[in-house]
């Protein structure tokens, strides 16, 4: 949610008006960009993951939300890392895509 400021006359006075905007995120994932030399295929990345390969290949073709299993796999899968180097916050639009072109074996 957004908040943003409105100066505004009213009967002579001066009025500051606070609006917020709704705004809609959902969670993105670096975990395909950063299996690349670590896992050959999405099978490996689901195993290290402790999770399924259609669970995986759903969320990589963006036909599914992550949730805190994946979130926890990711976590497993990849040690070194923090969970903002696995994961982001981005705006939702109309027209939502998260399927990369990059293939897997």
């Amino acid at each position: 949610m957004s908040f943003s400021l409105d100066n505004r006359r009213y009967n002579g006075h001066n009025m500051t008006i606070g609006i917020y905007r709704e705004m809609v995120v959902k969670i993105r994932t670096r975990v395909f960009e950063l299996c690349d030399g670590r896992y050959r295929s999405l099978s490996e990345l689901a195993e290290a993951m402790a999770i399924s390969v259609s669970q995986i290949y759903r969320v990589y073709q963006g036909q599914r939300n992550i949730n805190q299993k994946f979130v926890v796999g990711a976590m497993k899968a990849f040690p070194g890392y923090k969970l903002d180097d696995l994961f982001y916050l981005a705006p939702e639009s109309s027209n939502d895509s998260t399927a990369s072109n990059k293939s897997y074996r």
